[in-house]
């Protein structure tokens, strides 16, 4: 499995799953918000299934790995 995520995609990801799971754990937006575990998980494994099954990718190494 290789790195179709960059760094400041990762980032992105990281902030939004935190404050989606930060915002549902104070019952602000509900318990949906805890879909922010799908993002924050992405951006720390660095892996997108969904950009891998739309052949996309925002890691600029990625390529030199394969």
């Amino acid at each position: 499995m290789t790195h179709n995520v960059g760094m400041l995609d990762r980032s992105i990801r990281g902030i939004a799953g935190l404050t989606l799971i930060g915002l549902a754990a104070f019952d602000e937006i509900g318990w949906w918000g805890y879909i922010g575990v799908v993002p924050l998980a992405t951006g720390l494994i660095g892996f997108c299934p969904a950009y891998a099954l739309l052949g996309m990718q925002t890691c600029p190494h990625a390529s030199s790995k394969q």
